[in-house]
């Protein structure tokens, strides 16, 4: 089974003290790099936050953003006092500089910095909230990272089998195309009316063959191709893996292309890099 790193989740959570809404959003990066976003009041909830996300994820950039919205009929304001005294001296001094001073309301004191005090919600209850939110947010993103993989494994198993298809062709005609160039092979030196001899001849035929033989690349391509799939099967993190395995594909449909004789076989090797380079772009967001 595998899982994609691109996902997003939301989830919320209230209660009488408030609303605790967490967004998730993970993209692909070579590890876990947790980003957290939450208000001052609640950062000591970071380490319980890592925690989590390193049990349930392996690798992605994952970005967390917390908004914490207090319930306005659970808050206490209370006046404080000496401020509104200080405002009060300080009101009556411009009013005896001012010719025409303005009226100032009591909301207008109200209003000013310092003059409200909230009393301090019970935190332990508000923390309770915000982890259950955030427990909630991080199922999904897990779900919805199991969703995006599923979407991806049947189009690097299609590719697959059209590999395994190519590898099949390729080495079915082999046997055929070596004996065509070494019969053009014989035939040029007729033409050529060269006087060599037949055991000399002989080497250079074989020497072509060797040089031609692909054996070996087509039954790495096969062992690798059968990894790949097995691969897919495991109930890990498999993302490095199978990016390892596409630059071996890559590899040894390169080789394939520098050894082809003919344009049969060379088209083939393209055919093979552009099913490989296909499941490469999808195999970067696999975890």
């Amino acid at each position: 089974m595998i899982k994609s790193m691109t996902a997003w989740a939301r989830a919320e959570a209230s209660n009488e003290l408030g609303t605790a809404t967490w967004e998730i959003r993970s993209v692909n990066h070579r590890y876990l790099e947790p980003v957290l976003r939450l208000p001052e009041t609640l950062r000591d909830l970071e380490p319980l936050i890592r925690e989590r996300l390193r049990g349930a994820l392996r690798r992605g950039k994952v970005e967390c953003t917390l908004r914490w919205q207090p319930d306005a009929a659970a808050q206490n304001f209370e006046v404080n006092m000496d401020v509104v005294e200080n405002l009060n001296r300080a009101i009556h001094q411009v009013h005896r500089i001012l010719d025409n001073p303005a009226h100032i309301s009591a909301l207008d004191i109200l209003a000013f910095p310092g003059v409200l005090k909230t009393q301090e919600q019970d935190m332990d209850e508000v923390k309770v909230l915000v982890l259950e939110a955030f427990d909630a947010a991080l199922a999904e993103l897990v779900e919805t990272r199991i969703k995006e993989g599923s979407r991806i494994e049947p189009m690097i198993t299609s590719r697959l089998e059209k590999m395994s298809e190519i590898v099949s062709r390729v080495r079915e005609r082999m046997p055929g195309i070596i004996e065509r160039q070494n019969q053009a092979l014989r035939e040029r030196f007729e033409e050529l009316r060269l006087e060599v001899d037949e055991t000399r001849l002989e080497q250079e035929l074989v020497i072509l063959a060797q040089k031609a033989d692909v054996a070996e690349e087509l039954d790495r391509l096969d062992a690798h191709i059968a990894e790949v799939a097995d691969v897919m099967r495991r109930n890990e993190a498999v993302g490095r893996r199978l990016d390892f395995l596409m630059q071996e594909l890559n590899r040894e449909a390169n080789t394939l292309s520098s050894k082809s004789l003919v344009t049969e076989t060379t088209q083939y090797a393209v055919e093979l890099k552009v099913l490989i380079e296909q499941m490469r772009e999808q195999v970067q967001n696999i975890e």
